[in-house]
């Protein structure tokens, strides 16, 4: 489901919009690119720190979209660039092996945020 173009945008650094609700309106919070990490079952981890408003959400609905790019790869028809909006199933964690791979990377982190991908669409 994920395909080559959008491994290819996580090389290059950019903003991930992160977009989760609850019972009220939308939050959104922002992560970079370079922080993100796929799984070989194309699950995504995002190393938290904060994020307490997206994980009271996740806690009532666990549906997140995420909105992601680079300039610096090239999307459809030779386009500069190229984002993707990605659907899924979210959780946070603070234990286990994943935890502490990403705690290694991140000192900040005191949860990781799973994201379970439903679709990825390639939108430029």
């Amino acid at each position: 489901m994920l395909t080559d173009t959008f491994h290819e945008v996580l090389k290059h650094e950019g903003i991930v919009t992160i977009v989760s609700w609850a019972d009220s309106e939308p939050h959104i919070v922002n992560e970079w690119n370079s922080y993100l990490a796929v799984t070989e079952d194309e699950r995504i981890l995002i190393p938290a720190g904060i994020m307490r408003k997206t994980e009271e959400n996740v806690n009532v609905n666990p549906r997140v979209k995420l909105a992601l790019g680079s300039k610096n790869v090239t999307g459809y028809n030779n386009y500069p660039g190229t984002a993707f909006v990605v659907e899924g199933i979210a959780r946070f964690f603070d234990s286990g092996a994943e935890f502490d791979d990403m705690k290694r990377k991140y000192a900040f982190v005191t949860r990781v945020l799973e994201i379970t991908v439903t679709s990825a669409k390639q939108m430029l």
